[in-house]
């Protein structure tokens, strides 16, 4: 059931931020009027009559279009990150398990050293170092959430290596590398997807850390971290500023945490059911 409700809550998101943003007027996402539209309240009208549903903010911006426009980055962020990193960490794990000795261990030993320092930290230096921005967040995001999706890979080729298809495959003469990449990987990459859905949420959670602390996305350009930031200032006198993008992302991390979950769920239950067989 959660599964379900993660699945169809991460669809409504991708669609409501590729659609709802292009089709809101120009009144509700420009700078207009700021004395007379800026901090209302939710389900509120500005003296132009138009609705706002979540307020506004300090300058007279519908909250709630915000938020939407926030969410296709936050987002893109969060998806094209994990799945970069998920593919760095297939390679480095199918090649470490499948070629073992010295490669393995230079693997391992770079995984293990990386997991060792808190993954904040080197976030931050490394947004610092190269200048904040949304390419940054990206490529940080890909170089520094790789171990744990390489660590999963290599265990499963280790144990795939070692099924009768496999070595039968490298009796008849098949190359290595065609065998590891048509025939061990495949069956490998079940626990990878797994894990890189869980990521999902852990990355947009960080590159929200890195936007409020501005080392992220930058303003004008809306994420929610940056807007988040934005609305601390006004916690005592509009704190809807900041808990309106704050639930939107508890409810994003929420949801792709119940898909990894229901995920790993059919994964065990179809390795029980092979067990059976």
């Amino acid at each position: 059931m959660t599964y379900r409700i993660g699945v169809l809550t991460l669809l409504l998101l991708v669609v409501g931020a590729l659609v709802v943003p292009f089709f809101a007027p120009a009144s509700l996402t420009d700078i207009g009027d700021v004395l007379s539209t800026r901090l209302l309240p939710p389900l509120s009208r500005d003296p132009g009559g138009q609705w706002h549903l979540f307020g506004t903010d300090a300058f007279g911006r519908d909250l709630g279009i915000r938020v939407w426009i926030g969410a296709r980055i936050s987002l893109f962020v969060g998806i094209v990150g994990t799945l970069l990193s998920g593919a760095v960490g297939i390679v480095l794990g199918a090649v470490a398990g499948w070629l073992g000795g010295v490669v393995d261990r230079v693997i391992t030993a770079l995984s293990d050293a990386l997991l060792a320092i808190p993954r904040l930290v080197l976030l931050l230096v490394i947004a610092a170092l190269w200048g904040p921005g949304l390419m940054t967040v990206i490529l940080v995001l890909g170089s520094t959430g790789w171990m744990s999706i390489m660590r999963l890979v290599r265990a499963e080729i280790l144990l795939v290596r070692r099924l009768p298809y496999i070595e039968s495959a490298q009796a008849l003469g098949v190359p290595a590398w065609r065998t590891l990449w048509r025939h061990a990987l495949p069956n490998a990459v079940g626990s990878a997807t797994v894990g890189m859905t869980l990521g999902v949420g852990n990355a947009i959670l960080l590159e929200s850390g890195l936007s409020f602390l501005g080392l992220g996305v930058q303003p004008p350009a809306a994420s929610w971290g940056n807007m988040i930031a934005g609305g601390r200032e006004w916690l005592l006198v509009a704190p809807w500023i900041a808990l309106v993008p704050g639930a939107a992302l508890l409810l994003t991390v929420l949801a792709s945490t119940f898909v990894g979950d229901g995920l790993s769920a059919r994964a065990l239950n179809a390795q029980r059911h092979d067990t059976t067989r």
